[in-house]
């Protein structure tokens, strides 16, 4: 009972990048889903006519998300965006995990997932490059950076704001390591 209390009470820290309508529902969204014991990985809107609200999300405490979690999430989340009236017509949510190819959107990802392999997509050229594939080495919060070693052994460190997308690459060492929970992290930092 102790640890969800702390929970409850931690700052929501270290969250995905987004713009626009995405960062005002991250920013609603977020708290809720600490008090329930999750992370906020991304937020996706997609569609114009109807659109659909894709949020994904990880166990905080590093097990594996079911599909119960998802209703759930869905329940407190669809209150909550109601609530809000971020969007002004109709509009459907999806909930989901984040899956073992999973997007690195924040810091702790790059840091947990150091060791194999991603592709990133850069929104602002990086020496006159904006694709990058190769293994993740970690994330640098005092620069806000990512590094990849890149396949041909070359070291480059990544702007976490000027990244598009960047996501783990399917591997059997991937598959095996995502087989165990993950450790959770500490959330005060």
């Amino acid at each position: 009972m102790e640890a969800t209390a702390l929970l409850i009470d931690a700052p929501v820290t270290d969250l995905p990048r987004h713009t626009g309508l995405e960062a005002r529902i991250a920013d609603i969204v977020a708290p809720t889903l600490v008090q329930m014991g999750f992370e906020l990985v991304r937020v996706a809107v997609q569609g114009r006519e109807r659109p659909t609200v894709q949020i994904m999300a990880d166990r905080a405490d590093g097990g594996l998300i079911s599909v119960d979690d998802c209703e759930e999430i869905s329940h407190a989340l669809g209150a909550v965006l109601d609530v809000a009236d971020v969007i002004h017509s109709a509009w459907s949510l999806e909930i989901s995990s984040a899956g073992i190819d999973r997007p690195l959107t924040r810091i702790k990802d790059w840091t947990n997932f150091a060791g194999h392999r991603a592709r990133v997509e850069m929104a602002v050229p990086l020496d006159g490059r904006k694709r990058f594939a190769g293994i993740v080495l970690g994330a640098d919060a005092a620069t806000d950076t990512a590094r990849l070693r890149l396949d041909d052994g070359a070291e480059v460190a990544l702007p976490l704001a000027d990244l598009r997308r960047a996501q783990l690459v399917l591997t059997d060492a991937l598959i095996e390591a995502t087989a165990r929970p993950r450790p959770a992290t500490d959330q005060t930092n």
